[in-house]
Formats: C-alpha cells, structure tokens, sequence
C-alpha cells in the first residue's frame, strides 16, 4: 500500500486531550477503510504565520500511514467537514523516517548548518 504523511492544525481553543483525541479518531477512520495509521506525533500549539479563521494560533498533528487512496481519501473528506480542522496537508512518501520528525528534534540532535561566508 502507499504511504502518506499528514499534518493536521486543529482550533486552538481546544484542550490537548480534545486535539489527541482527533488524531486517533480520524485513525479509526483510516483502519476502517483498510488502512493503517503507523505513527502520530503531536506538535503542540504552535504560532501561525497569519490568521486562519480568525485563530491566531493551532494545535499541530503529524500522522503517517500506510493505507490506499480509497481511505485517504475518506480521512480528508472527514477532515475537512470536521468543524475543529482548520487546514489539513497530505503528501505521498516512498518511505516513513525512521524516528521523530524534525518538529520534535531537539536542535543539538539535527544536522548542523553550513557556515555563512
């Protein structure tokens, strides 16, 4: 099956417990269309660059998943009628990271940058 990775930016007036908790829904809804949800990590609330539907601010979910396009598909129907997402972003990958993802990286753990001359 094809990989995907997954971010999603849910209200900011939700609790964490509320934002979780929509990750995990929307990989029921993936495992009941034959999909797999492999990893989700939760970002936290993070500060946007501009306002989206009057928010300031957005709790961030990244998922990864292993599932066909039928249930991807579904997932970001749902996504989208969800009052509580805000913007969802999904791309295809040949293969999953291993390990955290860069927003969960400590500075020190990642590559250093080259040097300005």
């Amino acid at each position: 099956m094809p990989l995907y990775e997954h971010v999603m930016i849910a209200r900011q007036d939700l609790s964490n417990a509320q934002a979780e908790s929509l990750v995990e829904h929307f990989g029921t809804v993936l495992a009941d269309n034959g999909g797999n949800l492999v990893d989700s990590e939760y970002w936290g609330v993070k500060t946007m660059a501009y306002k989206i539907n009057k928010n300031r601010k957005g709790h961030y979910a990244f998922l990864r998943t292993d599932a066909p396009a039928t249930a991807v598909q579904e997932m970001e129907r749902l996504m989208r009628l969800h009052d509580d997402v805000m913007r969802v972003l999904t791309i295809k990958v040949g293969a999953h990271v291993e390990g955290p993802s860069i927003q969960m990286q400590k500075r020190d753990e990642r590559d250093t940058r080259r040097e300005r001359r």
